[in-house]
């Protein structure tokens, strides 16, 4: 144990510099996808049950680096949109699994061939799970509106300076709390478990290995980039590159948020191929990758990185932009503690109306308390979704508190928890505000 001890920071430091690089450019790149590739003109592509409106949709999820909590949001807007089952499911699948920053933090920590395996099954999975769903389910044809979605970019987000403010308080803020924890994790194992751990576990090889992690793999939340410094160490500890694998496609993909999500808003028949799917192709592509690429050099290309002055900078970079988010997410608790609120719940007249007024709450706004929001992603699909009523003029939530502030006139609070429910959300409470609310995200 104290060797163990005295190992963690130097197993801590390493690992942090073989991944900063990889994750800022991955999320600079992303940045600039987001700002410059026009969302409407995707997602006209997506609106038919057929198979290439699921190519489309998984080529599209592929390079996204969205965790789960920022798929579920970004896939029903594209459902809302007017997008099919199908390639809702085929995005779903296809986005947590992989992403721009993990793959080139996958080629740093495990070699470029498995990086480009992984691409190739997160790719492969989604189009055949976007299939068996058009095959199985009554395809539904939304003439959604070509309006904003979690793709759009606000005209204040344009440009370098947008492609930057998206990828670390949009991106970053939506993973940071996983990739720290994975980080840890991959960290405490490197430190405790032994290189030859795993080789002499019968449990631990082959098809029944492969088992194994996926039970563990599927409830849990595993942000795809915070997961791939745990398989290496897991890699390094002994256990076998197809049952890694294994456990960065089903971990990223499935679990019990998402599986909820899924059902809420697809149904039982979507959620039962979203993970068949899930569980089949995963075995599948890992047993493949044993047979196939059983000889790539995956620890080599993970450990012969040095700590040179681009590396150590790149740590010291995405250690500030860290501490960056979590002070900002004290500030917005800070702020939200202090703002006047008139606590109770409002009641609706017979219209639906707070206090039975036709024209709303007396001056104009409420204060909605919404379960579930965990990132940006999330917030916005909140905003979205409120603006898009004809009575709502501005819906500005706060991620710290969980309270949206709805301004408009002649809002009815059924229809207020309608919208926030259909965006995947739910609504705990209703306050009247008091006087002007101003306590805007702090991480927008």
């Amino acid at each position: 144990m104290p060797d163990a001890i005295t190992s963690f920071p130097a197993a801590l430091w390493q690992i942090l510099l073989e991944l900063s690089p990889s994750l800022l450019l991955g999320l600079f790149i992303a940045g600039l996808v987001h700002v410059y590739v026009p969302a409407a003109a995707i997602h006209k592509r997506l609106s038919r049950p057929d198979l290439a409106s699921t190519v489309r949709a998984s080529l599209l999820g592929v390079p996204l680096p969205l965790c789960s909590c920022g798929v579920i949001p970004t896939a029903l807007g594209l459902s809302k949109s007017g997008a099919s089952k199908g390639a809702t499911t085929s995005f779903m699948i296809s986005t947590p699994q992989t992403g721009v920053d993990s793959i080139l933090v996958s080629a740093a920590f495990l070699g470029w061939p498995f990086a480009l395996f992984k691409v190739v099954a997160a790719f492969v999975t989604g189009v055949v799970g976007g299939v068996l769903v058009n095959r199985f389910t009554r395809a539904q044809h939304a003439a959604g509106a070509e309006g904003e979605t979690a793709l759009n970019v606000p005209g204040s987000d344009r440009g370098l300076a947008g492609a930057v403010r998206y990828a670390v308080f949009d991106l970053l803020a939506a993973i940071d709390h996983w990739l720290i924890a994975g980080v840890l994790v991959a960290a405490v194992i490197t430190a405790l478990v032994p290189g030859d751990f795993f080789t002499g576990q019968a449990w631990a090889q082959g098809f029944a290995g492969m088992l194994v992690v996926l039970v563990i793999s599927l409830p849990l939340y595993v942000c795809t980039t915070a997961s791939v410094p745990i398989a290496a160490s897991l890699i390094a500890a002994g256990m076998p590159a197809g049952s890694a694998l294994v456990f960065l496609m089903a971990g990223p993909a499935t679990n019990v948020a998402t599986i909820g999500a899924v059902f809420r808003t697809l149904g039982g028949v979507v959620l039962g191929l979203y993970l068949g799917t899930v569980v089949v192709m995963s075995l599948g592509f890992g047993l493949l990758f044993d047979q196939v690429l059983t000889a790539a050099p995956v620890l080599d290309a993970a450990h012969d990185h040095g700590g040179g002055w681009l590396a150590t900078l790149s740590v010291l970079v995405l250690l500030a932009l860290l501490g960056l988010l979590q002070w900002r997410r004290w500030q917005a608790r800070a702020s939200a503690a202090d703002t006047a609120l008139v606590a109770g719940a409002v009641d609706s007249g017979p219209d639906g109306s707070p206090d039975g007024s036709p024209d709303g709450s007396p001056d104009g706004s409420l204060v909605l308390h919404v379960q579930g929001m965990s990132c940006q992603h999330c917030v916005g699909s909140v905003k979205r979704s409120l603006e898009a009523m004809d009575t709502v003029t501005a819906a500005t939530p706060d991620l710290g508190s969980g309270r949206v502030r709805i301004q408009g006139g002649g809002f009815a609070v059924p229809e207020l928890v309608q919208a926030v429910e259909a965006a995947g959300f739910t609504v705990s409470g209703v306050e009247k505000a008091a006087g002007r609310v101003d306590a805007p995200n702090a991480l927008d």
